[in-house]
């Protein structure tokens, strides 16, 4: 991970009003109701990668004992704000905190930017030990990226040379994102000798229709996201999605 880059892009970035759209608000009402699933009153949360506390602040005034770690520190500057218990750092690193000092780890933004296979194995051998039960792991899908930016918006004949014969997006250190497959995400959970609770198409068809999401009426946009919770687990839709969501547990 080139963090001087990514620090600049999110400086550019406006982090805090990405999921305040309709299309990008569906991410975070899934993630929201399968995190209230498992959650119990009292519980302790560490939000790594945890942007302008998008789900920090929120859980938090919903009475969690919520702690952060963020990269940016213009970002952190929203959760200070906010009187969000919130350290910089990176996801790789967290030995600020003991062993199982967590009930709940959140990991939802470092898997779409650690590079390497060796880099995610880190953090999340990192959310693990500081974990006391649950992890919840966000990561981007190489078939979106394929589809939306490669086909979809034309780019897939440049591209071509990050792309192996399967059409496996390739390791790319001038580029910020990393795209993955089920098989990927498997071998994360294996290797860290993790138990998979539930495996989630976290916005489902959003990405792909966003202009029509975001055009939705109300009573529109509330049938849709009923369709999307209704499916979003259902095994056909994995990985065609632009997130997936998967929930650990030690």
């Amino acid at each position: 991970m080139n963090e001087k880059e990514l620090v600049e892009y999110y400086n550019k970035h406006n982090e805090d009003k990405r999921l305040k759209t309709k299309h990008a608000n569906i991410e975070f009402i899934t993630a929201m109701k399968y995190i209230h699933e498992y959650i119990k009153e009292g519980n302790s949360i560490l939000d790594v990668g945890a942007g302008t506390g998008a789900y920090s602040i929120p859980l938090r005034d919903e009475g969690y004992d919520v702690t952060a770690v963020e990269l940016v520190k213009q970002n952190l500057k929203y959760m200070e704000k906010a009187n969000i218990n919130c350290y910089q750092g990176s996801a790789v690193n967290l030995s600020k905190f003991k062993d199982n000092s967590f009930d709940i780890v959140l990991l939802f933004g470092p898997m779409y930017h650690l590079l390497t296979m060796d880099e995610k194995l880190k953090a999340l051998e990192e959310a693990k030990r500081v974990s006391k039960k649950y992890i919840f792991i966000s990561y981007c899908m190489n078939e979106f990226a394929l589809i939306y930016h490669g086909f979809m918006e034309g780019y897939i004949k440049d591209d071509l040379n990050n792309i192996d014969d399967n059409f496996k997006i390739l390791k790319d250190n001038n580029n910020l994102y990393s795209y993955v497959r089920l098989e990927d995400i498997n071998y994360l959970k294996d290797k860290c000798n993790l138990k998979r609770v539930k495996i989630i198409n976290q916005d489902g068809p959003t990405e792909y229709i966003k202009k029509i999401v975001n055009n939705m009426d109300d009573e529109q946009y509330e049938l849709f996201i009923r369709y999307h919770l209704s499916t979003c687990e259902r095994p056909e839709l994995l990985g065609a999605g632009r997130h997936i969501l998967d929930i650990l547990e030690k």
